[in-house]
């Protein structure tokens, strides 16, 4: 059993420890950089992958730690090490003393997101009955989901009361009560534990089993902000960030919102209905275009000869309804195949070709395995997409195989 440094001081950030086990895994190829070996120490400040959180950063005996896996109250580091001559079955050597240092940065980030989601998840529980089943940590996303539905109402109102909570700087305590002790305490918990448990208490607001590090009060947090809300399985799944996250967010979108206002030249508060005008603006250019380019279309078809075979024609802008109908006019009056490429060099080309006399499918297999074409359909039609040129889809598809 590796002892859990980081339980007797979630802050600590650097330790010595003696090594148990070191071994080399797996076996590197040879496009590798490095080699990996797994370290296991008799007790350690990593904390490992558990309970919905990933695994701490950081260094160990000079090298950085890529995992941390615990199993059978086992921890295991996994170190990537520079490829060296000889490959050494072991690193280290079992009874060796090596030094680690964690990433305190992501540490306490992680710490700022769970002791975030306890004190939420304590307030969704008081209020609503809810049970927290189920908590994702990453670098990059905090998700919580409940067993039970959330209005927009709700969660705002939740969201502020849980920043009150943050500002009150409750003490955060964790401890591993007696038997005797836990029977005494309303505390929540997502399954069936064994062994010793460990229990997260936030003042009156909140009491949960839990074994990951903690901020030492909630003023800690810095802030709450739930990102998203969806239903999920019957209840609510809610993104959340808090602390630095939180305020690395608010920068990134404050400068964009900064951009978009001074595209818009408007105010940064008033950039949606600014925006909101310029897509309508958009929309309405693109549908007198399209229309032009139907006229156009048309204009194409009528000026065929009426022995043309094969006719393939070219637009843009057109929707996938009107070319369809001129395509099934086109095969009435033409032999071979007839199709219309509607797109540009640049975003490449939809397309709909029918025949009355071919089976298309024969002219969508050669598409496919010459230009990698996404298409389908019957022997009647096809249609698809293909990133290709105009001058190529008129050499290598119209002249050489139409």
């Amino acid at each position: 059993m590796t002892k859990k440094l980081y339980d007797e001081d979630a802050y600590a950030k650097k330790f010595t420890a003696e090594v148990i086990m070191c071994e080399q895994y797996p076996a590197a190829t040879e496009a590798a950089e490095t080699i990996k070996y797994d370290v296991v120490l008799d007790q350690t400040l990593f904390f490992p992958e558990e309970g919905g959180q990933t695994p701490d950063k950081g260094m160990l005996g000079g090298y950085p730690v890529v995992d941390v896996q615990i199993k059978d109250g086992i921890i295991t580091h996994t170190i990537a090490v520079p490829i060296m001559d000889g490959k050494p079955d072991s690193l280290f050597n079992a009874g060796e003393r090596i030094s680690g240092e964690i990433d305190w940065p992501h540490r306490f980030s992680n710490m700022q997101q769970h002791t975030g989601e306890h004190i939420f998840s304590g307030l969704v529980n008081r209020d609503y009955g809810y049970d927290n089943v189920g908590f994702h940590l990453s670098d990059s996303i905090v998700t919580m989901d409940y067993n039970g539905p959330l209005t927009e109402e709700d969660v705002r109102r939740l969201e502020w009361e849980c920043n009150r909570v943050i500002m009150q700087q409750i003490p955060v305590k964790a401890a591993y009560p007696s038997d005797e002790e836990l029977e005494k305490i309303d505390y929540r918990c997502k399954k069936e534990l064994t062994g010793a448990i460990r229990i997260v208490t936030i003042g009156s607001v909140d009491a949960c089993a839990c074994c990951a590090p903690h901020v030492r009060n909630t003023g800690e947090v810095g802030i709450f902000k739930v990102m998203e809300v969806s239903s999920y399985k019957g209840g609510v799944r809610l993104s959340i960030l808090c602390g630095f996250r939180a305020l690395l967010d608010y920068r990134i979108v404050r400068s964009h919102l900064r951009e978009i206002s001074h595209i818009t030249s408007a105010p940064m508060y008033e950039t949606a209905e600014a925006v909101q005008r310029l897509k309508d603006e958009r929309d309405a250019a693109r549908q007198k275009a399209g229309e032009a380019n139907r006229r156009m279309l048309s204009i194409q078809i009528s000026a065929l000869r009426e022995d043309a075979l094969s006719p393939m024609l070219f637009t843009d802008g057109v929707d996938t309804s009107s070319i369809r109908n001129a395509v099934n006019e086109m095969t009435k009056s033409h032999d071979g195949y007839c199709g219309i490429f509607n797109g540009n060099d640049k975003e490449g080309y939809s397309f709909i070709i029918g025949s009355r006399d071919l089976d298309c499918n024969d002219l969508a297999a050669f598409m496919r395995e010459k230009f990698q074409a996404k298409c389908g359909g019957k022997a009647e039609m096809i249609q698809g997409h293909i990133d290709a040129s105009r001058a190529t889809i008129q050499k290598f598809i119209v002249v050489s195989h139409c």
